[in-house]
């Protein structure tokens, strides 16, 4: 037993490898871009310094939280989606009083060959919301081009997430990444099927219109749930908003919602910000954590 934690203890302060899950015909594939560190009282404000104190398995050996940063590529026969897109080729030091830390990218085009997909065969990009550590490889220039590297991808975004755009500017989304990414954006609405099995869940609070991706293939259903949970911890503490929340009521609500999805037999997640344990089941009211990760 004693190795078993220490093993999950250990994933919980690392960024996530490619891993990839097969449901029915469809597969799943977590496609690291990056990573960045979150300071634990700064981006929950909501905990304590005695919250941490009994918990340092989710704390890296410079007392941060690991927010691993990528995509999920949805594969189905020949055709492929990819919900968010990485932070890019670019990396960004801490900043005092800023509640994350270092923060980098720029791997997930290499990743993305390693599995043997090419970008311009991605047939559009799915974006949980319009933060910066989720657009990446939409809005830079690929390597040795002068055209983001999704040359045939439409890119889907929320209705409300779109229609409310400025609101992002706050967080760092600029009007000219906004602007670049306009030409190719289809606003999507709640409960639409974007891709085979793949529908659009409104879960707004992290921002206006930030959205989760359900994926049901196989007789199971995966939800890809961006930000509205950003540690395994928040899956025991739902009420625990992240600073960058831009509702807090009302994403401690959609939180608390989702963690009964999640809950519900056949149902898995995934977690882009999860640490190693981006795919998980919710197992609530045992002896340990409740995010229980996928391991196989």
């Amino acid at each position: 037993m004693t190795n078993v934690v220490s093993k999950q203890d250990e994933r919980l302060r690392r960024p996530a490898s490619t891993r990839s899950l097969r449901l029915g015909e469809t597969k799943v594939t977590y496609v690291p871009d990056g990573v960045v560190q979150l300071t634990p009282r700064g981006w929950l404000p909501g905990t304590s310094d005695e919250v941490w104190a009994a918990h340092p398995e989710y704390l890296d050996e410079t007392g941060n939280l690991v927010g691993s940063i990528g995509g999920l590529l949805v594969e189905h026969g020949d055709r492929a989606l990819l919900i968010d897109a990485g932070f890019g080729p670019q990396s960004v030091p801490a900043q005092p009083g800023n509640p994350h830390g270092a923060i980098r990218g720029g791997a997930l085009l290499d990743n993305l060959a390693v599995l043997g997909r090419k970008p311009e065969e991605i047939e559009a990009v799915a974006f949980t919301h319009l933060h910066v550590d989720h657009l990446g490889w939409a809005w830079h220039p690929a390597p040795g081009s002068t055209r983001p590297a999704f040359t045939g991808a439409d890119y889907l975004v929320a209705e409300p997430e779109w229609s409310q755009r400025h609101l992002v500017e706050a967080h760092g989304t600029t009007r000219e990444i906004l602007d670049a990414l306009q030409p190719r954006v289809r606003t999507v609405a709640d409960g639409e099927e974007i891709f085979p099995g793949v529908h659009v869940m409104l879960t707004p609070g992290h921002t206006a219109g930030h959205t989760a991706y359900v994926v049901t293939a196989g007789g199971r259903r995966l939800i890809a749930f961006g930000d509205a949970l950003h540690s395994p911890i928040q899956v025991d503490h739902p009420e625990w908003s992240a600073a960058s929340d831009h509702d807090h009521g009302l994403s401690a609500d959609f939180r608390r919602r989702l963690v009964a999805e999640l809950a519900e037999p056949g149902t898995i997640g995934f977690g882009v910000h999860f640490a190693d344990v981006v795919f998980g089941r919710v197992r609530p009211g045992g002896d340990g954590p409740a995010w229980q990760p996928i391991t196989d």
